[in-house]
């Protein structure tokens, strides 16, 4: 790595936005491009589609079948004026999962993925998908053993992040109790962010952390990114190890 890209001027990092830095990553992931297949593999037809937090659209699109329905239920206005954005034009309803005023014609397929309600309410969160679904009910959990929140904190150690690292589908199976999925699977992928300002992502870090300035471990933080990062066109790449694991309900 070179020192003018790890010192390189940018952002700072109050201009950082969590959700925008997550949508960013997955374009430069191969999230859709290993998921969907694994999807289309344990499923019917997807038909018309219903993306529960529905993020910036990459799963939703690839999964969607040509001149069917799309709607996605997305209340970040980051993700909406991403979603806004696509080609395939997709109805924004801009509200969360459980919002009263949320307003939806049932479609073939309920997608949901990495969702907070069913970590929280899995119960009522798959109740909420089922009033929304014709045909089946689809949620991508995650599945590796690791943090879950801070954006790449799979790249920090654990004294730092101090994040519950049990997998995600281990917090979510037991609550369902008899109301688990017919199909599930599980496949890995990798979560890459470039960045073309290193030290204002590792000041984001150090912020989300709750490090004050002055703190010591932000020089480390830098120090320790930076020798993970791997130079890509003029930025640098951070990676870390996700796993996806994909639960199906087919409804009568």
């Amino acid at each position: 790595m070179t020192a003018a890209l790890l010192h390189s001027a940018g952002p700072n990092a109050s201009s950082l936005d969590p959700l925008a830095l997550y949508a960013s990553a997955i374009d430069t992931s191969d999230y859709a491009e290993r998921v969907a297949p694994l999807i289309l593999s344990l499923s019917s037809e997807i038909g018309d589609l219903v993306d529960v937090g529905a993020g910036g659209g990459q799963l939703g699109a690839a999964l969607l079948d040509p001149g069917s329905r799309w709607t996605t239920i997305e209340p970040s206005p980051v993700m909406q004026a991403r979603l806004a954005l696509r080609p395939e034009r997709p109805l924004v309803i801009p509200f969360g999962w459980d919002d009263a005023r949320v307003v939806c014609k049932p479609a073939d397929t309920v997608l949901a993925a990495t969702m907070p309600g069913y970590f929280h309410d899995p119960l009522a969160f798959l109740a909420r998908c089922r009033q929304w679904a014709r045909r089946q009910v689809i949620w991508a959990v995650p599945a590796q053993a690791g943090p879950k929140g801070l954006i790449l904190a799979a790249c920090l150690p654990r004294k730092w992040h101090g994040e519950d690292e049990t997998p995600g589908i281990d917090l979510v199976l037991p609550k369902l109790g008899r109301h688990l999925p017919g199909r599930m699977d599980a496949i890995d992928w990798t979560f890459s962010l470039v960045l073309p300002d290193l030290p204002a992502f590792a000041s984001f870090q150090a912020d989300r952390l709750g490090w004050a300035p002055g703190d010591p471990r932000r020089a480390e933080l830098l120090d320790h990114l930076g020798k993970q990062a791997v130079p890509t066109d003029g930025s640098l790449r951070l990676s870390c190890h996700r796993r996806s694991a994909i639960l199906v309900w087919t409804l009568s």
